[in-house]
């Protein structure tokens, strides 16, 4: 598959044949929806925690006698069916979210996504991505000539570049990441993945072992 490269300009000075190991895969949606289900739950604080019966303060009294009042029978004021009592079944911090994913199940996930991207003209590659001075205007610029502003995108540099990081960060809908620490979850949910070519070289050397 070919597609073309850009300029900072929007203009296009060259095209280029993309690996067909990386960017020729069909979609198993199956295949792609466990791998992207378990890279979201990896991302999971899992820190979201409520206090059962046992573990609120209070509601050790029974609250009045079980007979004679006509009222309904309570042991406890803290008992889940009550305001301020326990919760039943609520999440719990020591919950594991954690899923164990093989890493050519990964790598072949991302490769599929990739390959979307690049069918559906979603991926952009540029001759060069320097910027002089950092600034969000001169991104802003880019992403302008290249008809994208204002769409999700995904930059994929290959090193960490603090200007281009910085001048991004201002950006809404707009990420960065390293080209070598590409994964399918992220390309996914950004509309655009954009990079500069040697990108494509760490791309290759990373994942094409």
């Amino acid at each position: 598959m070919k597609i073309p490269v850009y300029t900072k300009n929007g203009e296009i000075v060259n095209e280029i044949e993309l690996p067909k190991e990386i960017f020729g895969l069909k979609i198993n949606p199956n295949f792609l929806h466990q791998v992207i289900v378990s890279q979201m739950s990896n991302r999971r604080q899992g820190t979201a925690h409520t206090k059962t019966r046992a573990e609120v303060s209070g509601g050790g009294r029974k609250p009045w006698p079980q007979k004679g009042l006509g009222r309904a029978r309570h042991g406890s004021i803290r008992s889940p069916i009550w305001k301020g009592g326990g919760v039943a079944h609520g999440p719990r911090k020591e919950k594991n979210y954690k899923k164990i994913i093989p890493k050519k199940m990964r790598r072949k996930a991302l490769f599929m996504v990739l390959s979307s991207k690049a069918k559906d003209n979603e991926l952009i590659l540029l001759d060069n991505l320097e910027i002089k001075e950092g600034k969000t205007k001169e991104i802003a610029k880019i992403l302008e000539n290249l008809k994208i502003k204002g769409k999700k995108v995904l930059f994929a540099l290959p090193s960490l570049d603090k200007k281009i990081i910085l001048a991004v960060k201002n950006i809404p809908k707009a990420s960065t990441i390293q080209a070598k620490d590409l994964n399918a979850l992220d390309v996914l949910n950004a509309k655009y993945l954009l990079m500069p070519l040697n990108s494509l070289d760490i791309i290759k050397k990373t994942f094409l072992k």
